[in-house]
Parts: structure tokens; sequence; C-alpha cells
């Protein structure tokens, strides 16, 4: 089959970026030449960056509806064709709190749609709804409950069906035995919305935990006698963290300070804590019955309660590298190959490399997004996020 060669200023694939012609050939990445193919003509995508395409672990809605209004393989294309039109070829649709009927659903759908091949659906991330009352943040104070041994037994049998399971609990309402029981069987355990402190959130990561949901925010915070989750997240090297650069969530200079002082091999990366609003121009929606207001950048409930994000990644990408100041490179890494390496999606999802599957993005230098393409193949780009 014929290759197509892309070019643009410079190539980002994963690990390095600088001059580059990307070569795709039967929709999978045949090569990065670093100099000019000879011989083969040359789409010129004009000024900017090709680099791979986002992988965002925290989606919870997208093109006017919410994955927990309607957990169906139908909402889950469509979240998934919404965000693939704002830069993220590579999703973790992410149900917030809710009933058990509803999270059963939700599980057996996401199984559905990865066994019918819907693109970009990387598999589940699950927000509740084992969290803490005292930092529920927009979640519905109704349906947090404590793990049952129920809930353990279902969350295993959904991980031996999905790509990748991700859970956000608070370890108020999960047992280290638990926690230790779901990262056996292959779930990517994150701690979040929990008032628990600094000691018992490094319990949790010695037990198997390995990620921290939405850094800064929902959590117990960085004090002079309690470090808490936030202590727990950028001194705990086993740790890794998602980040909401929305310039809301998190102050840029507090952002700063993060990157600065996170311990590793475990890494800070971005996500978009998308909505229902994600591709779309609507003003408004519903979440378990509570109207949420989109205004000035921000998705709020009637009190001002944060609820999700009005952000894409290129948008946090733009808050990165011009509010924080941070090099491309590292921020591009945040949105891409980091994230899928701490969800264990690397082998498929954020580089690329030869005999990955070609889904890339075009940035212009103002960062932002030109181009999608999936599998080789055009993306029709969807509304962007009014943040940034």
């Amino acid at each position: 089959m014929k290759d197509t060669v892309f070019s643009a200023d410079q190539v980002f694939d994963g690990d390095r970026l600088g001059p580059g012609w990307l070569v795709v050939e039967g929709g999978r990445v045949a090569a990065i030449e670093r100099s000019r193919p000879r011989g083969r003509s040359v789409v010129d995508l004009g000024p900017g960056t090709i680099a791979p395409g986002f992988v965002d672990l925290q989606v919870n809605g997208g093109d006017g509806i919410m994955l927990n209004d309607a957990p169906t393989v139908e909402t889950l294309e469509r979240m998934a064709a919404a965000h693939a039109g704002l830069g993220a070829t590579a999703i973790l649709p992410t149900l917030i709190t809710d009933t058990p009927a509803q999270t059963s659903a939700t599980m057996a759908a996401v199984r559905d749609a990865v066994a019918a091949g819907v693109p970009g659906i990387a598999g589940l991330h699950l927000e509740g709804p084992h969290l803490s009352l005292a930092r529920k943040g927009a979640h519905d104070p109704a349906l947090i409950r404590p793990m049952t041994d129920r809930d353990l037994s279902e969350l295993i049998a959904a991980a031996a069906h999905l790509p990748r399971l991700k859970v956000t609990v608070a370890p108020e309402n999960v047992t280290l035995a638990q926690i230790t029981a779901l990262a056996a069987a292959g779930v990517a355990v994150s701690l979040g919305h929990t008032d628990a402190s600094h000691d018992t959130c490094r319990d949790a990561a010695g037990a198997g935990a390995r990620m921290a949901t939405h850094l800064f925010n929902a959590m117990s915070q960085l004090g002079n006698r309690e470090p808490g989750l936030v202590g727990a997240a950028l001194g705990a090297g086993g740790l890794s963290a998602g980040l909401i650069a929305d310039g809301i969530h998190v102050h840029p200079a507090t952002i700063r300070a993060a990157l600065a002082a996170k311990c590793g091999p475990g890494r800070i990366f971005l996500v978009s804590d998308a909505m229902a609003p994600a591709g779309t121009s609507i003003t408004r929606f519903a979440l378990n019955g509570r109207d949420i207001l989109r205004r000035d950048g921000r998705l709020t409930l009637a009190d001002g309660t944060l609820a999700g994000a009005d952000l894409d990644l290129a948008g946090a990408l733009r808050v990165m590298t011009r509010a924080v100041g941070l090099a491309l490179d590292r921020a591009l890494a945040m949105a891409t190959c980091i994230p899928a390496e701490v969800a264990g999606l690397g082998d498929r999802h954020g580089s690329l490399w030869p005999g990955r599957r070609a889904d890339f993005i075009h940035l212009g230098p103002d960062l932002r997004l030109r181009g999608v393409w999936r599998g080789g193949a055009p993306v029709s780009l969807a509304t962007p996020a009014g943040c940034a």
C-alpha cells in the first residue's frame, strides 16, 4: 500500500521534538524521517507541530451528553468522536458516582464498545462511588458509599474484560486489602475525593494505589504539619497524578511548584475532566438531576462548586507553556506518552513509533488544533472548549 508523508515545522514522537517527516502506510506509522524523504510526495500541513493524539484518562462527557445520562455503546461512540475532534484519540470515559445499577450498566457498555472496536475507547474510569463525603465536590452525596465485597468482585471481573479499568477511591471508604486485590487484578487504583491523612494515603500507595485524581482538587491539602494526599502524591515516587491545567482548578504557580517537587518515577499528566459541553456550544446540562452552568470557562453547580472542567487538552497545553512556562516537549509528553504509560496503554497509544496506529494531531504555532488523524484518516474537528 502506498505511503503518505506528512510534514510540519517539527514532529514530537513521544520522546523527541524536532524536525521530521511522518510516514504513514496502511493506517500505521511506518517511520519518522529526520531528513526530507526523496522521491515521495509530501502533504505539507503548514507551520506547527505533529504529535501523537492526546490520551485523556478523565472524560465524563462530550457532544452534549454525560456518560451518566445513558451508559450505552451509542453514548460512548458519540463521546469518543467528540473528543477525537478535540485531539484526544484515546480516552477513558469516566462515570461520576452513580447507582450500583448504573455502574454495572456502564461496565457492560464499555466492554461491548471495546468488543465492537469503537475507536478511541481505551477502557473505563470509575470516579466513585467509594469516595469521601468531606471531599465530595460535585458528586452526589446520596450515592457515595463504602466498597462492598460484591463491588470488589464486580470490579475484578470487569477488569478481565477491559483494556484498562481505572477506579478512583478514597481510603476512607475502601480497605487496604481491597486496594491490594484490585491492583493484583490489573485495576489502576487512583486516590481522590479524600480527606485522608498523608500517612493513610502513603499506606494506600503501599497497598497498590498508583495514581491521584486531579491533583490539588477534592483532596486533603499540603499543610505544614499534615501533608495530606497532595504531599503523598508529590512525595511518593509510586504515585502519578492527573492535573486539570485550565488555570482555574490549579493556579499556574502551584503547577510550577508541583512539577518541581514531584518525586519519580511517578509523574504528573494532563486530564481534561471534560463534561457534556465538550465539542459543543451548549451552556448548561444536568448531572444526577442537578443543573450545571457553563460560563467564563467554568462549569459550576448553582452554589458555585466546580463540576468538571470546560477544557480540552490543546487548551491545557497552552496553559502549561504560556502561564506555567513549561517547554513544549514536556507539555506534549504530559498529554500523550505519560498518561498512556501511567495507565498501562503505552503499547498502543501516546507515541508515533513505527508499527503503531497512525493517530496523530497537527497543532499550529499558537498550539491550537489544526487537524486530527485516526488510523491515518482525517477526523472532523469539534468546537473547542472556551477556557484557554
